[in-house]
């Protein structure tokens, strides 16, 4: 059918879709046990792996200087994690202060995390240590399908005028699935106000272009609502209260929660979480054990409900709890000009200024403000991927307990084998697999180390054992390229 189409074939065992940071710590992973460039296609609509990335942190008020959420030994450009980001960090600057916060906390400092900056300035570096443009093919994929003599077609639709055809098709034995979040997630009444009224300006989502909410409050006062409670909520809370600082501003936030918490939460007394002023306080994404501790031992052996009320035990809105926004929230409380409660809003009503309507615990509440930033997240739902929605309804992938694709404990989409090859996926779209914390930086490596033994126990990658795997890092270090291995076969 492929041929009669006219459609280019192109042959290459292992495809990766997507081209973002999750694809490019599997490919790293490969490279460095040593498989050639000319084995890997990261089909890709994106330059380069961290763009996307680059992109969400910068609209949502983390620029290069500031620090994201990330440990330090959480490292994509770097499979080992030593030096660790605070070791690099120390180095460079020649001090130990990096070294002694790291050592000091979370007791007696915040949790360490490194700049935007430098993951980006590393990841560059690892990038081109590892061939990984001559890997790239710019495109957008159309769908990944089982071919009838086992393996994948991964159709793709290339920018116009670079094929003799339309569409090329890349037949592979394997393919990797890291496509990220489907798009922007809007709460159900700012949709509804920005589609009746056309209003993209005054309503905003913390994940798209919003300087010009700043902007506007640099040269008027004005009134901003900020719905949510995670960490973007508090990146976009910072920036409007250090505008207020630098630029003795008289902006006033409303903040509106859905959940309001009110102190330490959790089943017992094990297992709590901190909190207080409506957020719930948290060092990163995931408690540390699900990354190598008894969490993620406990995870790999639960399927079904219990695997989701595990998931709905540790997981949760949650951010930092950073000793600067502490004492800039206090601020705001005590001069009056924040001012944070739980709320449901039911809607938006345009006006010279809008008006929420908030239904509070002590009644209905009509809040004014010039400016609402929606900071509730990416949207999750995986049938709104063009790509992950084809999977499920023609490739045999099916749903796990959170409603993402349901993969094995290798990472391998379960139904979705065909022949001797298999397909692949890592990131968010597999939270609620047997392994929490796919959607951050290490999780994405260890998603990568468990495609990668797969791959080598197929017999199609060279397994990374100890000698190679030291020899590479000492090529890391010096920023040498990857060599070839030995036990390179190509099964």
């Amino acid at each position: 059918m492929v041929h009669e189409s006219g459609i280019e074939v192109r042959d290459v065992p292992f495809v990766t879709v997507g081209g973002g940071i999750g694809s490019f710590v599997t490919v790293d992973y490969l490279r460095i046990a040593g498989v050639p460039t000319g084995q890997i296609a990261v089909l890709s609509n994106i330059d380069h792996p961290w763009q996307t990335y680059q992109y969400l942190t910068r609209v949502s008020q983390i620029p290069v200087p500031e620090r994201i959420r990330s440990d330090s030994s959480s490292r994509p450009d770097n499979i080992w994690g030593f030096p660790s980001y605070a070791l690099s960090e120390a180095w460079r600057e020649r001090s130990v202060r990096p070294l002694l916060h790291v050592l000091g906390e979370p007791i007696f400092a915040d949790y360490w995390t490194p700049r935007a900056g430098a993951v980006f300035a590393s990841l560059e570096r690892e990038s081109a240590r590892i061939a990984y443009p001559d890997m790239l093919v710019k495109g957008v994929v159309r769908m990944v399908r089982r071919r009838a003599g086992g393996g994948y077609f991964t159709i793709l639709t290339p920018p116009a005028g670079t094929t003799s055809t339309k569409r090329v098709a890349y037949r592979s034995r394997f393919v990797h699935i890291a496509v990220g979040y489907p798009g922007l997630k809007f709460l159900p009444d700012l949709q509804a106000f920005r589609e009746e009224h056309g209003d993209f300006h005054h309503v905003v989502n913390a994940y798209e272009p919003h300087e010009h909410v700043y902007e506007s409050l640099k040269t008027a006062p004005g009134t901003v609502m900020v719905r949510g409670g995670g960490i973007v909520a508090s990146r976009v809370l910072q920036r409007l209260m250090d505008d207020r600082e630098k630029f003795g501003l008289q902006t006033e936030i409303e903040h509106v929660f859905r959940t309001f918490v009110t102190g330490s939460h959790g089943p017992h007394r094990w297992s709590r979480r901190k909190g207080g002023h409506g957020f719930a306080y948290q060092g990163f994404n995931y408690p540390k054990s699900v990354w190598g501790g008894q969490l993620k031992a406990k995870m790999r052996k639960l399927d079904g409900e219990e695997r989701a009320a595990e998931y709905r035990r540790m997981g949760g809105t949650n951010t930092p709890k950073r000793r600067r926004w502490q004492q800039q929230m206090q601020a705001g409380r005590d001069g009056g000009w924040y001012r944070a409660y739980r709320g449901l809003v039911d809607e938006v009503q345009p006006g010279n200024r809008l008006t929420s309507i908030v239904q509070r615990d002590d009644g209905v509440q009509r809040i004014a403000s010039d400016f609402i930033i929606d900071c509730t997240g990416l949207e999750a739902d995986i049938a709104d991927h063009r790509l992950l929605s084809d999977l499920l309804t023609n490739g045999g992938a099916g749903r796990n307990p959170l409603g993402r694709l349901e993969v094995e404990r290798t990472f391998e989409v379960k139904g979705t084998a065909s022949g001797d090859g298999a397909l692949y996926a890592s990131g968010t779209a597999t939270l609620g697999g047997y392994f929490p914390g796919v959607d951050t930086f290490l999780g994405l490596q260890v998603a990568a180390q468990e495609i990668a033994d797969d791959l080598a126990r197929r017999g199609w990658a060279p397994r990374l054992g100890p000698l190679r795997s030291t020899a590479q890092w000492i090529r890391w270090s010096l920023n040498r390229p990857v060599e070839g291995s030995a036990s390179w076969s190509r099964s």
